[in-house]
């Protein structure tokens, strides 16, 4: 059995063309929010669209040929309401309001800066409906692969609350902020996973992290799989499983995203250095060829760079090579 952990872009895209090569994905849900009412879970949905071939991936987000006319309709009433300036984030105490999985994850519905299609929308609002009955996350995923003919498994990491919420020079912010709206400008002290301590691993992710095999994508270490690691029994896992990286870094760039900046805050080096150094449980790495760094476990060079279904084949060539190099 082998499973793939996906935060960001980096998983959908070295599974592009290829999900039959995962038994599993689990996917972050660190950074999913409530928009008004619709439960959004980036991460999760990417690798779902992906999985089912309806991923946009010029952007590597939401459906290919998705239509906007909610999102504007939306807007034009925003101006005429006047409400409040800002991101949309919710007072602390309306964070603490309302259904248990909502917590630290409330936009207004008039945000801005996350553009929902209209189909993308529609699973938000149906999703919702089904987490306010009380059906866990994982379940509702499950029956969503059902309904989108998905044979891989994919899991959510849990089914509690758990948001990423980066503190800045300007003050602490959600990840979607910090990241979509912001566009990761403000300096990051630190990064805080605000209701790690009480969320737990979900059924479905217990199971697919019980693979022998386990493939971490070009992801961000800090916040793209390091909300997964702070999730209890998940590191005991990893310990066991052979586990093959993916640098989303060459050298000392990465590959896209803040990834650099959110490195540094929490004490690694911003190179694939630094994301060895993150992930001491890994036992072999893929980077790219022109990468010169050397590590102490087992290395497999290829062109790491995905624009194409055949570069993802590639990379994960390279990937099967890393696996058998462990053996």
């Amino acid at each position: 059995m082998i499973t793939y952990l996906a935060g960001g872009t980096g998983t959908p895209k070295l599974l592009w063309g290829g999900y039959d090569a995962a038994d599993a994905v689990v996917a972050n849900t660190g950074d999913d929010v409530l928009i008004g009412d619709l439960y959004v879970a980036p991460d999760l949905d990417s690798v779902l669209f992906g999985a089912s071939g309806r991923l946009d991936t010029d952007r590597w987000w939401g459906i290919a040929n998705d239509t906007t006319a909610v999102h504007e309709a939306v807007q034009r009433w925003h101006g005429v309401l006047a409400t409040p300036p800002g991101d949309g984030y919710l007072r602390a105490e309306l964070q603490r309001a309302g259904p248990r999985y909502a917590r630290w994850r409330r936009y207004r519905a008039d945000v801005a800066f996350i553009e929902l299609g209209d189909r993308d929308r529609a699973l938000h609002a149906v999703r919702a409906a089904a987490l306010m009955s009380g059906e866990p996350l994982s379940a509702v995923t499950t029956r969503l692969c059902e309904g989108m003919d998905i044979e891989t498994t994919v899991a959510p990491m849990s089914d509690d609350p758990l948001a990423t919420i980066i503190h800045t020079d300007e003050g602490p912010m959600h990840l979607q902020t910090y990241w979509v709206e912001r566009r990761a400008g403000p300096r990051v002290r630190t990064v805080e996973f605000r209701g790690a301590t009480d969320a737990r691993v979900s059924p479905t992710a217990a199971t697919a992290l019980t693979a022998e095999t386990i493939v971490i994508g070009p992801a961000n270490p800090i916040t793209s799989i390091g909300p997964m690691l702070r999730l209890e029994g998940v590191l005991t896992q990893l310990q066991r499983a052979r586990v093959v990286v993916v640098s989303p870094f060459i050298g000392t760039e990465a590959f896209s995203g803040p990834a650099a900046a959110l490195m540094q805050a929490m004490g690694y080096d911003a190179s694939t250095r630094g994301v060895a150094a993150a992930y001491p449980f890994a036992d072999a790495f893929v980077l790219d060829e022109a990468d010169g760094t050397t590590l102490e476990r087992p290395v497999v060079r290829t062109d790491i760079s995905i624009e194409t279904p055949e570069d993802a084949a590639r990379v994960r060539g390279a990937v099967a090579d890393a696996v058998t190099a462990t053996q």
